[in-house]
């Protein structure tokens, strides 16, 4: 449906005539997105640059600036800092550098004061996410035949972990006596 506001409206952005606005409308059902691609294609309306487009609503700033001026322009001619690819990114970032702390770390199995062996954490946390019905049962299974586990590494440098690990070794050891006891 052609109204005189649309053509009005196709008669400023084109200046072009009442009629060829009216024609143009009348040919695009009515549609002044459709009628704006189609005057472009004739060359009666520049194309803006940059793969701007047209807006029909007018704005307060500035009434007499043509749709596809910078006054008019939206935000989604810029790029979104939100995009799919960024969050891949920081994700991607912030994995490495889980992954570099792992790897500067280690976890050392020890039975007295030997070390009997110590690999980085980013192996344990993977044998714990793969292989847990393997792992935690061999880990508990070695406080039972005296070995003790602890961190090492420059982002231990409190002892909470190693002291909550080395109770599990006490209570293992109390647990052994109580049974050897009965």
């Amino acid at each position: 449906m052609t109204t005189l506001e649309n053509v009005e409206k196709i008669c400023s952005m084109a200046n072009i005539t009442y009629e060829e606005a009216k024609a143009v409308l009348d040919a695009t059902n009515g549609d002044i997105l459709e009628a704006v691609i189609s005057l472009e294609k004739q060359g009666k309306i520049q194309a803006p640059s940059g793969g701007g487009y047209f807006n029909s609503k007018k704005t307060t700033d500035s009434k007499d600036a043509p749709p596809h001026s910078n006054a008019n322009e939206n935000h989604y001619n810029h790029k979104s800092e939100n995009s799919f690819g960024a969050s891949v990114k920081k994700a991607g970032q912030f994995l490495l550098k889980v992954i570099h702390k792992g790897n500067i770390n280690s976890f050392e199995i020890f039975k007295g004061e030997e070390v009997k062996a110590s690999f980085p954490v980013t192996v344990l946390a993977l044998l714990i996410i793969f292989a847990f019905w393997i792992t935690i049962p061999l880990l508990i299974i070695g406080l039972f035949f005296n070995l003790r586990y602890r961190f090492v590494g420059p982002d231990f440098t409190s002892d909470t972990i190693n002291n909550a690990m080395n109770s599990a070794a006490d209570a293992a050891e109390n647990l052994k006596k109580s049974i050897n006891d009965i």
